[in-house]
């Protein structure tokens, strides 16, 4: 594999990363959420309230994106500056 289509393979296969990473960590922050509304509405049941979900994941979507695509730029930051520095690498060699 010549040098330019390995730094392209690289490029994809961090970019996969980061939306793996990126879907992995919305995933469970959405989750972790949920389940934190289901123990407070079943708590909530004993004194005759009830919780709107509305009202628990709306903040959990904003901190899910939020988070998700902090860890995603990172990655994808460091993978993209790793191939920058191998190719750079690559050239001085040859």
């Amino acid at each position: 594999m010549n040098g330019r289509r390995g730094a392209r393979a690289a490029v994809a296969l961090w970019i996969t990363l980061a939306i793996v990473v990126w879907n992995v960590t919305f995933d469970r922050i959405i989750v972790e959420a949920g389940r934190a509304y289901i123990r407070a509405a079943r708590a909530s049941v004993a004194g005759g309230s009830y919780l709107r979900v509305e009202d628990w994941m709306g903040g959990a979507i904003a901190d899910g994106v939020w988070a998700a695509s902090a860890l995603s730029v990172l990655i994808l930051t460091v993978g993209l500056v790793a191939i920058r520095a191998a190719t750079r690498r690559d050239r001085q060699d040859h």
